[in-house]
């Protein structure tokens, strides 16, 4: 498996910290104060859902089928089929995005499959290396299933401490690309930072990545702020099928490292996306904004900007072979909801949560 170098401008580093291209992002005092009174006022009624969250179960044997599809499992955990080939990114499978499990931001599903049920996964990437991203439980469950792990650089030296065999970690630089049978995988920019502790802040590299096979073209956003990249991006690799953006966790007092919904949309148009499948959202409370707010926003976006918004329920799967055509029939497919006789299309399942309350 070789790496392509690209001639393209790669990360930088100051003081041996990788930094954004655009931006120094810095948590001062009194950028902290603000988040804090921010937190302390904040009066949203429901930072989680408060039934069960509408979960399909995915089997072993779905994922045996030929066709290309894609399924949602929680946060920004997407399992996707690709020429046959199996891709998972930032799989985080435990109950809590957290360096413990007694504290911490607490799952409001579970996962529609676990690890024990998945198969052999061709290819595992890894945007960056923050806890609802980078789940260590999952790493070290996953290292026997996985043929390959791809990750940012010095992303994949966490990997190997944690027991991932070397020859299994490929690190990518941006605009550094590799390929597993046959699809094309790049390390793209993002603007974020990285670090799961104290001491280690921007050690290791963020990315967004493109994901391409002779069919499908598929663009993963990780976590990121928005910025001229996206242009860049869609002007080299673009257009794309569908883009897999971050959409939640947002608020105007970080919304250098994390979009907020109009930006996610700008974003979707600068890379020229044809589907866009939020994520990010629905799974961990991470933000001051009712759980379902970024569904509801993007979808209203996606109305005024003429975009196909995907919404699956987790585990619901999004046939590709659909996204083929140019209207937004992909869109419109699925199961229907049923709550109190009240119909309702999958496309909108969160709805059925603000009816509740």
């Amino acid at each position: 498996m070789t790496v392509a170098i690209s001639a393209l401008m790669a990360s930088e580093q100051e003081n041996d910290k990788f930094v954004n291209s655009e931006i120094r992002y810095q948590t001062d005092s009194a950028n902290l104060w603000e988040i804090a009174k921010a937190y302390f006022k904040s009066e949203r009624k429901a930072a989680a859902p408060k039934m069960p969250i509408p979960l399909e179960p995915i089997t072993a044997q779905q994922l045996k089928e030929n066709h290309d599809s894609l399924y949602r499992l929680g946060h920004s955990t997407l399992l996707m089929r690709l020429n046959g080939q199996l891709i998972l990114t930032d799989p985080v499978f435990s109950d809590r995005a957290s360096p413990v499990q007694w504290a911490g931001p607490k799952r409001f599903h579970d996962s529609p499959i676990s690890i024990a049920d998945l198969p052999t996964i061709d290819a595992v990437i890894i945007s960056h290396d923050h806890y609802d991203h980078l789940d260590k439980a999952a790493i070290k469950a996953l290292k026997e299933k996985v043929n390959v792990f791809i990750t940012p650089l010095k992303v994949g030296q966490r990997l190997i401490e944690w027991g991932v065999p070397k020859n299994k970690v490929i690190e990518l630089d941006w605009w550094q690309k590799t390929q597993v049978e046959g699809i094309t995988i790049v390390a793209t920019p993002s603007q974020h930072f990285s670090g799961r502790g104290l001491l280690d802040r921007n050690h290791t590299l963020w990315a967004s990545w493109v994901i391409k096979s002779n069919d499908r073209s598929i663009f993963f956003s990780g976590d990121t702020g928005y910025f001229s990249g996206f242009k860049e991006i869609g002007e080299r690799y673009g257009p794309f099928d569908v883009t897999l953006m971050e959409t939640g966790a947002y608020n105007v007092l970080w919304k250098d490292i994390h979009m907020m919904p109009e930006e996610t949309m700008q974003a979707h148009r600068d890379l020229k996306g044809h589907y866009l499948l939020p994520i990010h959202n629905g799974t961990f409370d991470l933000a001051l904004h009712d759980w379902y707010e970024p569904f509801e926003r993007i979808i209203k976006l996606g109305e005024e900007y003429n975009v196909p918004i995907l919404t699956p329920t987790f585990g619901q799967e999004v046939n590709l072979t659909l996204a083929e055509t140019d209207d937004h029939s992909l869109e419109k497919t699925g199961v229907e909801l049923l709550d109190d006789n009240d119909t309702l299309h999958t496309q909108h399942w969160w709805k059925l949560f603000i009816i509740a309350n």
